[in-house]
């Protein structure tokens, strides 16, 4: 089997053994009608759900429409199974019928997202316990170093093809842009987003920066690129690694940057800058301590750290379906939770940016790109797969807007570092963004 037909034939439901959808295709033709009981459920479910402007259509056509409002969004389902798999488990069941097409969507899917969850998180303060308890969000996966490969692998190694076709072209960037400007293209938002991580860490020509986490390498290269430093980055992302490698040869930075096929936590050495961009919501809260260590005894006395990572406003679990289908041991830490690395470690916390709208408008930007190219990506991968991925990204953005997911920049030293700048104001001397890519 060729590279190209095995990347075809793997999807993120089967890259893990055992790993597959409990809900498969079925045929959309039903004969019967829905029962009283049915309708009654759906009914209940609307209510539950905060009573949103959502109109169901069902098996056969009938519909059952919201109370005392227009309804801007349809949801048909497909069959009366699905009905039974979304009363039973919303969180999960959802991604699941609407990957396997036994639920469609008729209205904007970010928006209809975005409506969905506003109204959810009014509803759930009135659930009582046990519904609370039946529709609660499973904990993620163990993140151990095995259990990190297997994770990562799930969702990092479909295939470097598939990132290309919506990611930006200039850096194969896997996280949040930064949008200083709201009309900025992809890639001049991701070259901005570089440019203020590099300026947050003060790099100076010379010095040495360590990266977990490194994506495809974009980053550590435009840090040796632009700041003049040497680089070591880490990765367990076969896929990953071997990009960032090729494109460090191809733009003669090999001598500044070395990427290193390795978990995080064998990072050695002792730098200037410690950096990780989209990494922590894959380590795991158990792991926060022996993560703080490691800064600790890798940052020089007078060095500077950033992560950069998704997190939220107060302790919460992934979406189950987001958790299982698509980012399996994904936990982003609450604001507090973040905190504990810096206290765990003696750090003092310097600067907190909150990019969370910017990370809305970069989903926006992908999934326009994603849908531009959804042909291409059944061709890859197959129509399950598609839906899946809309649906990630879609929800993605209505997280983000809806405030349910937050986007955290936390820059910290050591306690006893007095070598510290003393205003922000050389961050923005300058437009961060190049003005053209």
């Amino acid at each position: 089997m060729t590279e190209s037909t095995a990347r075809k034939s793997r999807t993120p439901h089967d890259s893990r053994k055992g790993h597959v959808l409990s809900l498969p295709m079925t045929d959309s033709h039903v004969d019967r009608d829905p029962h009283s009981y049915e309708r009654w459920m759906v009914g209940k479910l609307m209510r539950m759900a905060g009573s949103p402007p959502v109109r169901f259509r069902l098996w056969n056509g009938a519909e059952v429409t919201p109370e005392g409002q227009e309804a801007r969004f349809t949801l048909h389902l497909k069959d009366p199974k699905a009905l039974y798999a979304l009363v039973a488990n919303p969180n999960l069941a959802f991604g699941d019928l609407y990957s396997a097409g036994r639920l469609a969507v008729e209205g904007d899917l970010p928006d209809l997202m975005e409506t969905l969850y506003r109204a959810i998180h009014e509803a759930r303060q009135r659930w009582p316990r046990w519904l609370d308890a039946l529709w609660k969000n499973h904990n993620p996966r163990a993140t151990g170093i095995d259990e990190a490969k297997e994770n990562i692998h799930h969702h990092y190694d479909l295939g470097n093809d598939f990132y290309r076709l919506w990611l930006d072209q200039a850096a194969m960037q896997y996280t949040c842009a930064y949008y200083e400007q709201p009309d900025l293209t992809l890639e001049q938002a991701q070259l901005a987003k570089l440019e203020h991580v590099c300026r947050k860490l003060r790099l100076r020509p010379g010095m040495a920066v360590v990266e977990a986490g490194c994506g495809w390498g974009g980053l550590a290269r435009y840090m040796a690129r632009h700041h003049g430093v040497t680089v070591h980055a880490y990765n367990i992302s076969r896929e990953q690694v071997r990009y960032a490698r090729e494109e460090a040869r191809r733009q003669g930075l090999s001598d500044r940057v070395e990427y290193i096929e390795d978990d995080y936590r064998n990072i050695s050495g002792q730098y200037d800058a410690f950096v990780s961009v989209g990494m922590l919501e894959h380590v795991g809260k158990d792991n926060y301590p022996a993560l703080a260590e490691l800064i600790q005894r890798t940052l020089r006395p007078d060095g500077l750290a950033l992560l950069h990572s998704i997190g939220r406003n107060r302790p919460m679990l992934m979406n189950a379906w987001i958790e299982k289908r698509i980012f399996p041991g994904a936990y982003p830490p609450s604001i507090a939770e973040f905190m504990e690395i810096c206290e765990h470690g003696g750090f003092s916390v310097l600067d907190v940016e909150n990019l969370r709208l910017h990370y809305a408008q970069t989903l926006s930007h992908w999934l326009q790109r994603f849908d531009a190219h959804q042909e291409a990506v059944t061709a890859m991968y197959d129509e399950h797969f598609t839906r899946a991925w809309r649906l990630y990204l879609a929800g993605s953005i209505a997280a983000f807007r809806a405030g349910s997911l937050q986007l955290f920049q936390v820059v910290f030293s050591h306690g006893s570092n007095n070598q510290l700048p003393r205003s922000r104001r050389d961050l923005y001397a300058s437009p961060a963004a190049p003005e053209d890519v």
